[in-house]
């Protein structure tokens, strides 16, 4: 293994954040930070930062019991951890080293104990840059901050990262390479938008310049939505937004075209968004004024959504876990052309029971009640979720056993975690 001539270096914070979470005139759906570091000194380093989430969900438990957290408000559920809560304190370089060799994700990136030892400078500097992002104290690391960080945000970069440079690689020098899309599909509430989020932060921070999207941006106004429900009178799978058949596709198409070809500098668009708190929570398209502009050249667009890569399958089948699946399996079919074709990479994040769905987000919204924000009822939480619960019991099974629609092997994470949402060791 290759030696570590800093094992007896102790950790040392190198960045002060100076104005963390300052409200900017530019914000999206993942949020927005300003570098003020043209010469990348992370020493220097100042930024801003202001989160575009909905109510709901807010608080991420894993980052509490922090001496410098602060609270984050995201658009879907939180994260919480299984973990215990007492500081983990990071003394050396080697103490890291051992605890990252230990997580469960290093053998399906790839990554050895040699190689580890070979990049420690980049782990430290990415997980540095994460607990900037998040007001962590990187040197009083709770275990779920520590196991979140190291054994979660970080191998998963480093694999879209290799993606990366995988896709690259088949183009010539001269060619322009369109951006790699990498397709994030993951249940509700299991911790993909936090995710993406930091992996957006990363790609950043790293000289990549990246674009967030999700399927939810791409929901029928709220005139589309109220055609769809008098279509299928007597269809609560399709009475609200989220499963097939409430996206509008062609706005899918057009936008994943133009991110596609943003392969050249001075090259702009807008990213649709959507506001779920319009119309009293049924939702509508955010005004395009608010939209989030990004401009090229991108390498990198990162696309999640809860039902991405499912499969229409059999109509006996899917009648068998709910009629009402008839209608969304049609809709389905036209899905793989809207979205999944132009994912390239995937991560799919695996959950063992889809009813974990319903305690993320109930625990999500006892959270918000708690701390005097609006929040759903038990009974409306347990509705709510009761509108997908059929679609995973369908199309989960078939996604963890022949990936998603389209997808190559070779170019797809599987990342099965547990009910406090921290990646385990497969079976």
């Amino acid at each position: 293994m290759a030696t570590l001539n800093v094992f007896s270096q102790t950790c040392q914070p190198c960045c002060t954040i100076i104005s963390p979470f300052v409200p900017c005139c530019n914000t999206n759906n993942y949020g927005y930070y300003a570098h003020n570091n043209s010469n990348n000194n992370s020493n220097n380093c100042k930024f801003q930062l202001t989160t575009h989430f909905s109510k709901s969900g807010s608080g991420i438990s894993w980052l509490q019991n922090s001496s410098s957290a602060t609270s984050i408000e995201y658009r879907r559920c939180p994260l919480y951890s299984k973990f215990p809560t007492q500081p983990a304190d990071v003394a050396s370089v080697e103490d890291l080293f051992e605890f990252i060799c230990s997580g469960p994700l290093l053998d399906k990136i790839g990554v050895t104990q040699e190689k580890v030892a070979d990049s420690i400078d980049k782990w430290l500097s990415y997980g540095r840059y994460i607990c900037q992002l998040f007001q962590l104290n990187e040197l009083y690391l709770t275990e779920p901050q520590k196991a979140r960080v190291y054994h979660y945000y970080i191998p998963v970069f480093i694999w879209c990262e290799d993606q990366i440079v995988q896709h690259q690689s088949k183009f010539n020098e001269e060619d322009e390479i369109p951006p790699l899309v990498i397709g994030f599909s993951a249940p509700q509430g299991c911790g993909k938008t936090t995710l993406v989020f930091a992996l957006d932060y990363l790609f950043q921070r790293t000289g990549r310049n990246s674009a967030t999207i999700s399927i939810d941006d791409f929901y029928l106004t709220a005139e589309g939505q109220n055609k769809l429900r008098e279509a299928n009178p007597g269809n609560g799978l399709l009475e609200f937004r989220g499963n097939a058949g409430s996206h509008d596709l062609a706005l899918s198409i057009e936008t994943l075209n133009a991110l596609t070809k943003m392969t050249s500098e001075g090259i702009k668009m807008k990213l649709p968004r959507y506001d779920k708190s319009a119309f009293s929570g049924r939702g509508d398209r955010a005004d395009p004024s608010t939209w989030t502009e990004v401009e090229g050249p991108l390498t990198v667009v990162l696309f999640e959504g809860w039902m991405l890569g499912f499969k229409p399958l059999p109509v006996e089948v899917v009648k068998a876990v709910d009629p009402q699946l008839e209608t969304i399996n049609k809709n389905l079919g036209a899905y793989y052309n809207a979205w999944d074709k132009y994912i390239k990479s995937w991560i799919v994040i695996k959950i063992k029971d889809p009813n974990c769905v319903y305690q993320w987000r109930l625990q999500a919204e006892i959270g918000m009640r708690e701390a005097g924000k609006p929040g759903m009822s038990d009974d409306e939480v347990r509705d709510f979720v009761s509108r997908y619960l059929p679609a995973y019991n369908a199309y989960l099974p078939t996604l963890y056993s022949e990936g998603p629609s389209g997808s190559d092997p070779r170019r797809l994470l599987t990342i099965e975690i547990d009910e406090g949402r921290n990646p385990i060791l497969a079976g």
